[in-house]
Protein backbone atom coordinates (compact mmCIF):
# COMPACT_ATOMS: atom_id res chain seq x y z
CA UNK A 1 0.00 0.00 0.00
CA UNK A 2 1.13 3.52 -0.78
CA UNK A 3 0.74 6.08 1.98
CA UNK A 4 0.33 9.81 1.36
CA UNK A 5 0.19 12.06 4.40
CA UNK A 6 -1.12 15.59 3.99
CA UNK A 7 -0.34 18.53 6.25
CA UNK A 8 0.31 22.23 6.22
CA UNK A 9 -0.12 25.31 8.39
CA UNK A 10 -3.36 25.68 10.32
CA UNK A 11 -6.16 27.14 8.24
CA UNK A 12 -4.51 26.21 4.93
CA UNK A 13 -7.30 23.85 3.87
CA UNK A 14 -5.26 20.68 4.29
CA UNK A 15 -8.37 18.58 5.14
CA UNK A 16 -10.05 19.83 1.98
CA UNK A 17 -7.01 18.96 -0.13
CA UNK A 18 -6.77 15.55 1.58
CA UNK A 19 -10.40 14.77 0.70
CA UNK A 20 -9.96 16.06 -2.86
CA UNK A 21 -6.77 14.01 -3.30
CA UNK A 22 -8.46 10.83 -2.07
CA UNK A 23 -11.49 11.48 -4.28
CA UNK A 24 -9.32 12.02 -7.38
CA UNK A 25 -7.34 8.83 -6.73
CA UNK A 26 -10.56 6.86 -6.28
CA UNK A 27 -11.96 8.33 -9.51
CA UNK A 28 -8.96 6.84 -11.32
CA UNK A 29 -9.86 3.39 -9.98
CA UNK A 30 -7.46 3.23 -7.01
CA UNK A 31 -8.91 1.60 -3.89
CA UNK A 32 -8.42 4.49 -1.48
CA UNK A 33 -8.85 4.93 2.26
CA UNK A 34 -9.04 8.46 3.68
CA UNK A 35 -8.04 8.51 7.36
CA UNK A 36 -8.77 11.38 9.75
CA UNK A 37 -8.98 11.83 13.52
CA UNK A 38 -10.75 15.18 13.62
CA UNK A 39 -13.02 15.46 16.62
CA UNK A 40 -15.69 17.00 14.40
CA UNK A 41 -16.81 15.26 11.24
CA UNK A 42 -14.80 17.45 8.86
CA UNK A 43 -14.34 14.74 6.19
CA UNK A 44 -18.06 13.95 6.36
CA UNK A 45 -18.95 17.60 5.78
CA UNK A 46 -16.56 17.77 2.83
CA UNK A 47 -17.67 14.52 1.19
CA UNK A 48 -21.35 14.64 2.10
CA UNK A 49 -21.23 11.32 3.98
CA UNK A 50 -21.20 11.00 7.80
CA UNK A 51 -18.01 9.35 9.03
CA UNK A 52 -16.99 7.70 12.28
CA UNK A 53 -15.30 4.67 13.84
CA UNK A 54 -16.90 2.37 11.25
CA UNK A 55 -15.36 2.89 7.79
CA UNK A 56 -17.92 4.52 5.45
CA UNK A 57 -18.07 3.94 1.68
CA UNK A 58 -18.35 7.23 -0.25
CA UNK A 59 -17.78 6.04 -3.80
CA UNK A 60 -17.10 2.55 -5.19
CA UNK A 61 -13.35 3.06 -4.62
CA UNK A 62 -13.27 5.56 -1.74
CA UNK A 63 -13.70 4.72 1.95
CA UNK A 64 -13.43 7.17 4.86
CA UNK A 65 -12.47 6.22 8.40
CA UNK A 66 -12.45 8.48 11.47
CA UNK A 67 -11.38 6.40 14.49
CA UNK A 68 -12.88 7.14 17.90
CA UNK A 69 -9.88 8.31 19.96
CA UNK A 70 -11.75 8.50 23.33
CA UNK A 71 -13.04 4.94 22.93
CA UNK A 72 -9.56 3.66 22.04
CA UNK A 73 -8.12 5.40 25.12
CA UNK A 74 -10.73 3.81 27.39
CA UNK A 75 -9.98 0.37 25.95
CA UNK A 76 -6.24 0.82 26.46
CA UNK A 77 -6.71 1.96 30.06
CA UNK A 78 -9.02 -0.94 30.83
CA UNK A 79 -6.48 -3.39 29.40
CA UNK A 80 -3.67 -1.79 31.42
CA UNK A 81 -5.68 -2.05 34.65
CA UNK A 82 -6.31 -5.71 33.93
CA UNK A 83 -2.63 -6.48 33.36
CA UNK A 84 -1.57 -4.49 36.43
CA UNK A 85 -4.31 -5.89 38.68
CA UNK A 86 -1.90 -7.46 41.18
CA UNK A 87 0.13 -4.28 41.61
CA UNK A 88 -2.98 -2.09 41.91
CA UNK A 89 -4.49 -4.43 44.52
CA UNK A 90 -1.23 -4.44 46.47
CA UNK A 91 -1.24 -0.64 46.54
CA UNK A 92 -4.90 -0.52 47.48
CA UNK A 93 -5.74 1.47 44.35
CA UNK A 94 -9.33 1.66 43.17
CA UNK A 95 -10.05 0.89 39.52
CA UNK A 96 -11.34 3.50 37.10
CA UNK A 97 -14.64 2.72 35.42
CA UNK A 98 -14.77 3.28 31.63
CA UNK A 99 -17.62 5.78 32.08
CA UNK A 100 -15.48 8.14 34.18
CA UNK A 101 -12.45 8.12 31.88
CA UNK A 102 -11.79 11.10 29.63
CA UNK A 103 -8.94 11.03 27.08
CA UNK A 104 -5.67 12.64 28.08
CA UNK A 105 -3.63 14.94 25.81
CA UNK A 106 -1.97 12.83 23.15
CA UNK A 107 -4.76 10.23 22.95
CA UNK A 108 -5.79 11.42 19.48
CA UNK A 109 -2.21 11.22 18.22
CA UNK A 110 -1.77 7.68 19.52
CA UNK A 111 -5.13 6.67 18.02
CA UNK A 112 -4.03 8.06 14.64
CA UNK A 113 -0.71 6.17 14.77
CA UNK A 114 -2.52 2.95 15.59
CA UNK A 115 -5.01 3.56 12.78
CA UNK A 116 -2.16 4.15 10.31
CA UNK A 117 -0.63 0.84 11.36
CA UNK A 118 -3.92 -1.07 11.06
CA UNK A 119 -4.73 0.46 7.68
CA UNK A 120 -1.27 -0.28 6.29
CA UNK A 121 -1.48 -3.91 7.39
CA UNK A 122 -4.79 -4.36 5.60
CA UNK A 123 -4.90 -5.43 1.96
CA UNK A 124 -8.35 -3.93 1.36
CA UNK A 125 -6.91 -0.73 -0.16
CA UNK A 126 -4.12 0.33 -2.48
CA UNK A 127 -3.70 3.90 -1.22
CA UNK A 128 -3.90 5.40 2.26
CA UNK A 129 -4.43 9.17 2.43
CA UNK A 130 -3.84 10.51 5.95
CA UNK A 131 -5.25 13.89 6.98
CA UNK A 132 -2.58 14.93 9.47
CA UNK A 133 -2.89 17.74 12.06
CA UNK A 134 -1.30 21.15 11.29
CA UNK A 135 2.39 20.97 10.42
CA UNK A 136 3.97 21.64 13.85
CA UNK A 137 1.78 18.99 15.52
CA UNK A 138 2.23 16.66 12.56
CA UNK A 139 6.02 16.78 12.85
CA UNK A 140 5.80 15.92 16.55
CA UNK A 141 3.39 13.09 15.73
CA UNK A 142 5.65 11.61 13.06
CA UNK A 143 8.60 11.70 15.47
CA UNK A 144 6.68 9.93 18.23
CA UNK A 145 7.19 6.24 17.25
CA UNK A 146 10.97 6.55 16.93
CA UNK A 147 11.32 8.59 20.12
CA UNK A 148 9.07 6.33 22.21
CA UNK A 149 10.95 3.23 21.07
CA UNK A 150 14.21 4.87 22.08
CA UNK A 151 12.82 5.72 25.52
CA UNK A 152 11.60 2.16 26.01
CA UNK A 153 14.98 0.70 25.07
CA UNK A 154 16.74 3.01 27.53
CA UNK A 155 14.32 2.49 30.43
CA UNK A 156 13.67 -1.22 29.92
CA UNK A 157 16.54 -2.70 27.87
CA UNK A 158 15.34 -5.88 26.12
CA UNK A 159 18.53 -7.74 27.02
CA UNK A 160 17.59 -7.58 30.71
CA UNK A 161 14.60 -9.80 30.01
CA UNK A 162 16.97 -12.76 29.67
CA UNK A 163 17.55 -12.73 33.44
CA UNK A 164 13.94 -13.56 34.38
CA UNK A 165 14.96 -16.47 36.60
CA UNK A 166 17.49 -14.29 38.43
CA UNK A 167 15.11 -11.43 39.23
CA UNK A 168 14.02 -12.74 42.67
CA UNK A 169 17.66 -13.36 43.65
CA UNK A 170 18.78 -9.98 42.34
CA UNK A 171 15.91 -8.32 44.13
CA UNK A 172 16.97 -9.82 47.47
CA UNK A 173 20.61 -8.90 46.90
CA UNK A 174 19.81 -5.35 45.90
CA UNK A 175 17.20 -4.89 48.58
CA UNK A 176 14.72 -3.40 46.09
CA UNK A 177 12.01 -5.10 44.03
CA UNK A 178 12.89 -5.92 40.44
CA UNK A 179 10.56 -4.91 37.57
CA UNK A 180 7.74 -7.39 37.18
CA UNK A 181 7.50 -9.57 34.09
CA UNK A 182 4.26 -7.89 32.99
CA UNK A 183 6.16 -4.60 32.70
CA UNK A 184 8.66 -6.11 30.27
CA UNK A 185 5.86 -7.83 28.37
CA UNK A 186 3.99 -4.52 28.07
CA UNK A 187 7.13 -2.73 26.88
CA UNK A 188 7.77 -5.47 24.31
CA UNK A 189 4.21 -5.22 23.00
CA UNK A 190 4.47 -1.43 22.73
CA UNK A 191 7.79 -1.78 20.94
CA UNK A 192 6.25 -4.12 18.35
CA UNK A 193 3.32 -1.76 17.75
CA UNK A 194 5.57 1.29 17.47
CA UNK A 195 7.93 -0.60 15.16
CA UNK A 196 5.02 -1.35 12.83
CA UNK A 197 4.11 2.34 12.64
CA UNK A 198 7.76 3.28 12.16
CA UNK A 199 8.00 0.79 9.30
CA UNK A 200 5.05 2.43 7.55
CA UNK A 201 6.52 5.92 7.97
CA UNK A 202 9.92 4.74 6.74
CA UNK A 203 8.58 2.80 3.77
CA UNK A 204 9.79 3.94 0.35
CA UNK A 205 6.16 4.23 -0.77
CA UNK A 206 5.34 6.77 1.97
CA UNK A 207 5.45 10.49 1.19
CA UNK A 208 4.01 13.80 2.38
CA UNK A 209 1.99 16.38 0.44
CA UNK A 210 2.30 19.94 1.78
CA UNK A 211 -0.58 22.41 1.54
CA UNK A 212 -0.38 26.17 2.07
CA UNK A 213 -2.10 29.35 0.98
CA UNK A 214 0.22 31.58 -1.11
CA UNK A 215 1.58 34.46 0.94
CA UNK A 216 4.36 35.38 3.39
CA UNK A 217 2.95 33.24 6.23
CA UNK A 218 2.56 30.26 3.92
CA UNK A 219 6.13 30.68 2.68
CA UNK A 220 7.56 30.57 6.19
CA UNK A 221 5.36 27.63 7.20
CA UNK A 222 6.32 25.60 4.12
CA UNK A 223 10.01 26.16 4.67
CA UNK A 224 9.79 25.07 8.32
CA UNK A 225 7.66 22.01 7.48
CA UNK A 226 9.93 20.93 4.65
CA UNK A 227 13.00 21.17 6.88
CA UNK A 228 11.29 19.19 9.65
CA UNK A 229 10.24 16.46 7.22
CA UNK A 230 13.75 16.27 5.75
CA UNK A 231 15.16 15.72 9.24
CA UNK A 232 12.80 12.73 9.58
CA UNK A 233 13.86 11.51 6.09
CA UNK A 234 10.28 11.86 4.80
CA UNK A 235 10.08 12.90 1.13
CA UNK A 236 7.73 15.65 -0.06
CA UNK A 237 5.57 14.32 -2.90
CA UNK A 238 4.16 17.71 -3.95
CA UNK A 239 3.43 21.22 -2.74
CA UNK A 240 -0.15 22.38 -3.26
CA UNK A 241 -0.94 26.09 -3.30
CA UNK A 242 -4.52 26.27 -2.09
CA UNK A 243 -7.19 28.96 -2.54
CA UNK A 244 -5.43 30.58 -5.51
CA UNK A 245 -7.38 33.66 -6.64
CA UNK A 246 -8.17 34.20 -10.34
CA UNK A 247 -5.86 36.51 -12.28
CA UNK A 248 -8.62 38.53 -13.98
CA UNK A 249 -9.19 40.89 -11.04
CA UNK A 250 -7.63 44.06 -12.45
CA UNK A 251 -9.15 47.15 -10.86
CA UNK A 252 -10.97 45.18 -8.17
CA UNK A 253 -10.28 45.21 -4.43
CA UNK A 254 -8.69 41.76 -4.84
CA UNK A 255 -5.87 43.08 -7.05
CA UNK A 256 -3.48 43.51 -4.10
CA UNK A 257 -4.15 39.99 -2.80
CA UNK A 258 -3.67 38.53 -6.27
CA UNK A 259 -0.34 40.33 -6.68
CA UNK A 260 0.83 38.99 -3.32
CA UNK A 261 -0.19 35.47 -4.27
CA UNK A 262 1.52 35.74 -7.63
CA UNK A 263 4.78 36.79 -5.95
CA UNK A 264 4.59 33.86 -3.55
CA UNK A 265 3.76 31.39 -6.33
CA UNK A 266 6.75 32.50 -8.40
CA UNK A 267 9.04 32.05 -5.40
CA UNK A 268 7.56 28.62 -4.63
CA UNK A 269 8.06 27.41 -8.20
CA UNK A 270 11.68 28.49 -8.05
CA UNK A 271 12.26 26.77 -4.69
CA UNK A 272 10.14 23.61 -5.02
CA UNK A 273 10.02 23.04 -8.75
CA UNK A 274 6.69 21.79 -10.03
CA UNK A 275 3.83 23.36 -8.08
CA UNK A 276 0.23 22.17 -7.83
CA UNK A 277 -2.53 24.75 -7.45
CA UNK A 278 -6.14 24.58 -6.25
CA UNK A 279 -8.45 27.49 -7.10
CA UNK A 280 -10.44 29.58 -4.67
CA UNK A 281 -14.07 28.64 -5.33
CA UNK A 282 -15.48 31.72 -3.65
CA UNK A 283 -16.94 29.57 -0.88
CA UNK A 284 -15.93 26.70 1.40
CA UNK A 285 -15.90 23.48 -0.66
CA UNK A 286 -18.74 21.14 0.22
CA UNK A 287 -19.69 17.97 -1.63
CA UNK A 288 -18.13 15.86 -4.34
CA UNK A 289 -18.70 18.42 -7.09
CA UNK A 290 -16.76 21.14 -5.24
CA UNK A 291 -13.91 18.78 -4.44
CA UNK A 292 -13.72 17.68 -8.07
CA UNK A 293 -13.65 21.34 -9.16
CA UNK A 294 -10.45 21.88 -7.16
CA UNK A 295 -8.68 19.64 -9.71
CA UNK A 296 -6.19 18.39 -7.12
CA UNK A 297 -4.03 15.71 -8.75
CA UNK A 298 -3.94 12.14 -7.54
CA UNK A 299 -0.74 11.08 -5.76
CA UNK A 300 2.32 10.63 -7.92
CA UNK A 301 3.05 6.94 -8.62
CA UNK A 302 6.63 7.27 -7.35
CA UNK A 303 8.38 9.76 -5.09
CA UNK A 304 12.17 9.71 -4.83
CA UNK A 305 13.11 8.57 -1.31
CA UNK A 306 14.96 10.84 1.08
CA UNK A 307 18.22 8.91 1.27
CA UNK A 308 21.12 9.79 3.57
CA UNK A 309 24.10 8.29 1.70
CA UNK A 310 27.58 7.64 3.11
CA UNK A 311 30.35 8.38 0.61
CA UNK A 312 33.72 6.66 0.92
CA UNK A 313 36.46 9.24 0.33
CA UNK A 314 39.16 7.51 2.38
CA UNK A 315 41.42 6.97 -0.61
CA UNK A 316 41.30 10.67 -1.61
CA UNK A 317 40.76 12.62 1.62
CA UNK A 318 40.95 10.00 4.37
CA UNK A 319 37.34 10.51 5.44
CA UNK A 320 33.83 9.10 5.12
CA UNK A 321 31.15 11.68 4.39
CA UNK A 322 27.58 11.32 5.62
CA UNK A 323 25.26 13.47 3.51
CA UNK A 324 22.04 14.60 5.26
CA UNK A 325 19.66 16.62 3.03
CA UNK A 326 18.28 19.60 4.97
CA UNK A 327 16.68 21.93 2.38
CA UNK A 328 16.16 25.44 3.65
CA UNK A 329 18.43 24.98 6.66
CA UNK A 330 20.44 27.96 7.95
CA UNK A 331 23.99 27.39 9.13
CA UNK A 332 23.43 29.26 12.39
CA UNK A 333 20.48 27.00 13.29
CA UNK A 334 22.39 23.72 12.80
CA UNK A 335 23.85 21.90 15.78
CA UNK A 336 25.52 18.47 15.93
CA UNK A 337 26.44 16.38 18.96
CA UNK A 338 28.05 12.92 18.83
CA UNK A 339 26.69 10.75 21.63
CA UNK A 340 28.13 7.25 21.57
CA UNK A 341 26.75 5.50 18.51
CA UNK A 342 24.21 8.26 17.89
CA UNK A 343 24.26 11.68 16.29
CA UNK A 344 22.01 14.40 17.71
CA UNK A 345 21.01 16.67 14.82
CA UNK A 346 19.27 19.97 15.50
CA UNK A 347 17.90 22.03 12.61
CA UNK A 348 15.99 25.11 13.71
CA UNK A 349 13.21 24.07 16.09
CA UNK A 350 13.51 20.38 15.13
CA UNK A 351 15.81 17.78 16.63
CA UNK A 352 16.43 14.11 15.92
CA UNK A 353 18.69 11.52 17.51
CA UNK A 354 19.91 9.26 14.71
CA UNK A 355 21.78 5.97 15.07
CA UNK A 356 25.05 6.07 13.17
CA UNK A 357 25.52 3.65 10.26
CA UNK A 358 27.71 0.73 11.31
CA UNK A 359 30.79 1.97 9.41
CA UNK A 360 30.64 5.39 11.05
CA UNK A 361 30.50 3.96 14.57
CA UNK A 362 34.16 3.05 14.18
CA UNK A 363 35.04 6.64 13.30
CA UNK A 364 35.49 10.00 14.97
CA UNK A 365 33.77 13.18 13.78
CA UNK A 366 36.22 15.47 12.03
CA UNK A 367 33.85 18.26 11.07
CA UNK A 368 30.72 19.24 9.17
CA UNK A 369 29.55 21.77 6.62
CA UNK A 370 26.29 22.94 5.09
CA UNK A 371 26.26 23.50 1.35
CA UNK A 372 23.30 23.83 -1.05
CA UNK A 373 20.86 22.41 1.48
CA UNK A 374 23.02 19.36 2.26
CA UNK A 375 24.68 18.80 5.63
CA UNK A 376 27.91 16.90 5.08
CA UNK A 377 29.41 15.33 8.20
CA UNK A 378 33.00 14.11 7.86
CA UNK A 379 34.19 11.06 9.78
CA UNK A 380 37.77 9.85 10.21
CA UNK A 381 38.38 6.11 10.81
CA UNK A 382 39.53 5.38 14.36
CA UNK A 383 42.81 3.39 14.07
CA UNK A 384 41.93 1.38 17.18
CA UNK A 385 38.58 0.27 15.73
CA UNK A 386 39.01 0.36 11.98
CA UNK A 387 40.10 -2.88 10.25
CA UNK A 388 43.73 -2.67 9.24
CA UNK A 389 44.86 -3.48 5.72
CA UNK A 390 47.35 -6.38 5.77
Amino acid sequence: MRTLMITGPGGSGRSTVAAATALQAAAEGTRTLLLSTDRTDTPGALLGTPTGPVPARVTPHLTVWRPDAPAAFRQDLAAFQERAANVLDLLGASRLDPEEVTPLPGAEELALLRAIRDAALSDAHDLLVVDLPPAPQALALLALPEELRRYLRRLLPPERQAARALRPVLGRLAGVPMPAEWLYDTAARWDVELAAVEAVLGDRRTAVRLVAEPGPAGTDALRAARLGLALRALPVEAVVANRVLPEDTAGSWLAGAVAQQRKALDAWREEYGELRTAPHLGHDPRGLDDLTALAVPAPAPDTPPADWPVTDRIADDGVLVWQIPLPGAVREDIDLVRRGDELVVTAGPCRRIVPLPSALRRCTVEGAGLRDGDLRVRFTPDPDLWPRTP
